[in-house]
């Protein structure tokens, strides 16, 4: 959530008099994040309390955006805590502002939980048992819509060359191992079976917001969509995991976190057998998708007002942590 298009407050105002939203009162840019341009907008409109968000897509073009903003629409409207994206006076979600496509949004409510206790983790297993079904429901009824996981292994193949030679020696081998490993289990029948649909692909600590208190919290929602894809529905919640359950400085899961998170999934949507089989795999999947995508951030860094790289070494620590152990097993 970077701003590399500023808008001004009246570029702003012109801008939204295409919606039944009010006038505006204020904009301000969001300044973490790396892929698209974001802004609170507070309108003076009831809907919502006035509170939306507005993203300019930087990467993701006209034709892809569809399946991120009715995705994120079947969502809301089955009760779902995530953004819903609002329509103008024709009913249209996606819209254009200085040359890129855009999209207006339900700000929700909440903060960060930066340092999340098992309840947080339980709270959020539930929600994206939620997403999952909802995601499945979604695919059934907008098939034409539906895109893979553009950071899926393919990318990730694709990006191999572009990072390789910034690495040691080992740190390369240990890269180009874990794709071959990961191109192995992926073209088989084990990773065939899985459940897969619409998912939101980076459920990490920066994408969802609780209200509430610490003792008392409560799940406000989860945003920023636009990694989503096609994928299975164990490799979103492995990517959940390796970030909400687990000791921020070494990587390790932390068993209590991890355990709240993956038995409230459970007790919405069950786990398969093949699910349960994949699972070391799966947590290996998501450090490496990650891994490789901080690497090529870090090394090819695009500008931006505010922009601000992760460290890609975190999910290098994890991917050697997951290598040696999964560290967690799926509920039966």
């Amino acid at each position: 959530m970077a701003v590399f298009t500023p808008v001004s407050p009246a570029e702003a105002d012109v801008w939204l008099r295409q919606y039944d939203l009010g006038a505006l009162v204020s904009i301000e840019g969001i300044g973490s994040g790396i892929e698209n341009s974001n802004f609170f907008v507070t309108t003076t409109s009831a809907d919502n309390g006035g509170r939306f968000v507005l993203t300019i897509f930087e990467n993701l073009d006209a034709a892809q955006l569809p399946f991120y903003l009715e995705f994120m629409a079947a969502l809301a409207a089955r009760g779902v805590a995530v953004p819903r994206p609002m329509a103008d006076r024709s009913g249209a979600i996606l819209q254009s502002l200085k040359g890129k496509p855009c999209c207006l949004a339900t700000r929700l409510v909440g903060e960060f939980e930066l340092d999340p206790l098992p309840e947080h983790c339980r709270q959020l297993g539930r929600t994206i048992a939620l997403m999952h079904e909802g995601g499945a429901a979604f695919a059934a009824a907008r098939p034409e819509l539906m895109q893979p996981n553009l950071r899926g292994l393919d990318w990730q193949r694709e990006m191999l060359p572009q990072v390789l030679s910034w690495l040691p020696v080992d740190v390369a081998a240990l890269l180009q191992d874990e794709i071959a490993a990961q191109t192995a289990h992926q073209s088989g029948a084990e990773h065939a079976a899985l459940p897969r649909g619409p998912v939101h692909a980076d459920i990490f600590r920066n994408n969802v917001l609780f209200d509430g208190t610490r003792a008392a919290p409560h799940l406000g929602g989860v945003f920023d969509f636009y990694f989503a894809g096609v994928d299975t529905f164990v490799f979103d919640l492995a990517v959940a995991v390796n970030d909400w359950a687990i000791d921020l400085d070494t990587g390790a899961i932390d068993p209590a976190r991890a355990e709240a998170l993956l038995a409230a999934y459970a007790a919405e949507r069950p786990f398969t057998a093949a699910e349960r089989a994949a699972w070391p795999m799966a947590l290996r999947a998501g450090a490496l998708r990650f891994w490789v995508s901080r690497l090529y951030d870090y090394y090819r860094p695009r500008e931006a007002e505010t922009l601000t790289p992760h460290d890609p070494t975190h999910f290098e620590r994890i991917l050697r942590l997951r290598r040696a152990s999964p560290a967690c097993a799926l509920p039966a």
